[in-house]
């Protein structure tokens, strides 16, 4: 999409996450302009009010702001990502002005402010000073009697910061002097390093780049990381002075501190980390090493003729030519035969629009735990509501196609695994199941052995189909085809003979060429049909289109491998709980 930016905000602990939103929303002008925020272990407190321009991401359990910030770029779809923190606020129109000059190899930052986000007020005496930790006691008339904050939310006059390095150990400094110099002069310009609070750059070049590199850490050294992939990868990193960003610096510690846990231990790691790879030169995207940005900023404060000659000990001292050094966006190549699978790891995606009533959800989910126990398979559970479940991420959107397809792309994102089983909260998975391996992975394969069971009396229907709940392919290849079938459903192009599952469409009309194939497990997959299916429930043959879409049309009163279901479906249910059954 053209001009479009997500902003991305990964949130833990952030009480100002709602006011920052509101100042986003108020302060964007772009038509496309949205804002995906994670909330990180913890939903936000104040809420965040339902608004069309805002996702919420939800995890169960922290995965960390490095973490948080890939989630978030991969949900997005816009041309522009933009990661900022939880507690800033931003100039009207910056969004617009940030787009409307903007190269596809430069990381870009607006002019960096502080935040006056608010002031504390005694109660007893009016007096007010400036924020910091919850007091205990007034500064000016000792009463302990109370406080409240008096909310300002705007910049500081005199805080404008344009330019920022690291010293020899790579630590974040800011560099007032270099605003003299005359590389410094101009709108748009060049500079070495940034503060990790407010970044932008084309989505295709953030994946290009690696993303955030999460063995860092959950926190630290980021601005040290965002601006050496930007210059050693062969770009640019630029600050936009036509509008700023301002952050709440939030240092003093007590309730006033980082908002995820920090550690010395944890700095440390992220510092070493860094230190190894750029002063190392072990970055394999790299097409200048580390000397060539010092360099080019000397003479830099603390930096010397022997710290380049020692860091280009460490690998080569020249600049890959100009022509190997265009960006390239990401393609994720398709192998088309796996020669060894016992090295490929499973996992399973989950979704779930969370009104199924709990005698079913319970069973297929305590069947599922299992089955992932026993086979050391992980799971990604995708949400409407929290529901404590593998790991768990809720999406805050309403039930529907478009939502159940972002809810599965979501899944695919987050899960790491080579291989992904779709899982439904409404279907009884055999273990056999997840012995299949797709032999292929430019193929959709589908388990057509699944049994349809009516829910109000047990009566259980067999023919041959491809549904979703029994696909099980690559994630690289489903990812790609989720991307896309997001994109063309939110654009307006979803049809019939676009097909509701990968590879099941008419051709030329699919969201991609690759194609279907069925396999059979040893044992069936068991969908229980509910008066809260998102699907039609039919068990008569003259119910469908055609003879073609029920081949192998059997009605049973049992199901092979699972026993009678006719008239006893709590009994049933109960059993597979148990694990009498399904085993």
């Amino acid at each position: 999409m053209s001009d479009s930016l997500s902003i991305l905000i990964p949130a833990r602990n952030e009480m100002f996450l709602k006011r920052t939103i509101e100042d986003i929303l108020q302060n964007m002008r772009g038509d496309n302009t949205e804002i995906i925020a994670v909330l990180d272990g913890q939903w936000a407190d104040p809420p965040i009010p339902d608004h069309p321009k805002v996702t919420l991401i939800y995890n169960a359990e922290s995965i960390g702001q490095r973490a948080a910030t890939n989630q978030a770029a991969r949900y997005s779809r816009s041309k522009f990502i933009m990661k900022c923190d939880a507690h800033c606020a931003f100039d009207e129109g910056f969004d617009v002005k940030l787009m409307e000059t903007f190269e596809y190899d430069w990381t870009v930052i607006p002019s960096m402010r502080n935040l006056h986000a608010y002031n504390w007020t005694c109660l007893k005496c009016k007096h007010e000073w400036y924020q910091g930790p919850t007091p205990k006691k007034c500064e000016k008339c000792g009463s302990i009697e109370g406080f409240e904050r008096k909310m300002y939310w705007q910049p500081r006059s005199g805080t404008t910061n344009n330019f920022m390095r690291f010293d020899k150990d790579l630590h974040f400094q800011y560099w007032r002097d270099y605003k003299s110099r005359p590389e410094a002069q101009g709108d748009i310009v060049e500079c070495m390093s940034l503060l990790g609070a407010c970044w932008m750059l084309h989505r295709d070049r953030y994946w290009d780049l690696e993303g955030m590199d999460e063995e860092h850490g959950s926190w630290g050294q980021m601005g040290t990381e965002v601006s050496c992939k930007a210059w050693l990868s062969g770009g640019k990193l630029m600050v936009n002075k036509k509008t700023w960003f301002a952050h709440m610096f939030r240092t003093q510690g007590e309730d006033f501190g980082f908002p995820y846990p920090l550690s010395g231990r944890q700095v440390e790691q992220a510092r070493k980390r860094s230190n190894e790879i750029w002063k190392g030169n072990k970055w394999p995207k790299a097409k200048r090493p580390f000397s060539w940005l010092i360099q080019k900023f000397a003479p830099i404060p603390g930096w010397g003729e022997e710290d380049i000659t020692a860091i280009n000990s460490n690998g080569p001292a020249e600049e890959a030519p100009a022509e190997e050094t265009a960006p390239v966006p990401l393609v994720e190549p398709v192998v088309k035969e796996i020669e060894n699978t016992a090295v490929l790891t499973k996992g399973i995606v989950f979704y779930t629009d969370n009104r199924l009533n709990v005698s079913i959800s319970s069973v297929v989910q305590s069947q599922l735990k299992m089955i992932a126990e026993k086979l050391g398979i992980k799971i990604i559970s995708v949400s409407l509501a929290p529901l404590n479940f593998g790991h768990n991420i809720v999406l805050p959107l309403e039930r529907g196609i478009l939502t159940m397809t972002k809810q599965i792309l979501v899944g695919l994102e987050a899960i790491d695994s080579d291989i992904v089983y779709f899982c439904e909260h409404d279907l009884v998975y055999h273990p056999s199941h997840f012995d299949f391996t797709p032999p292929k992975t430019d193929v959709y394969y589908y388990n057509e052995n699944t049994w349809k069971v009516r829910s109000s009396d047990g009566q259980a229907v067999f023919f041959h189909t491809k549904q979703t709940s029994g696909c099980c392919s690559y994630r690289k290849l489903l990812a790609s085809h989720y991307r896309k079938r997001v994109e063309r459903i939110e654009n307006g192009e979803f049809s019939r003979k676009m097909g509701f599952e990968p590879g099941c469409h008419h051709l030329p009309n699919g969201v991609d060429n690759f194609l279907a194939e069925k396999w059979m497990s040893p044992v069936p997959n068991v969908d229980i049909r509910h008066e809260h299916n998102l699907t039609w429930s039919r068990f008569k043959p003259d119910q469908y289109r055609s003879p073609k879409s029920i081949v192998g049309w059997t009605l049973a009163d049992e199901i092979p491998g699972w026993g009678r279901t006719k008239d006893r479906m709590n009994d049933f249910l109960n059993d597979i709980k148990e694990g009498r059954i399904g085993r």
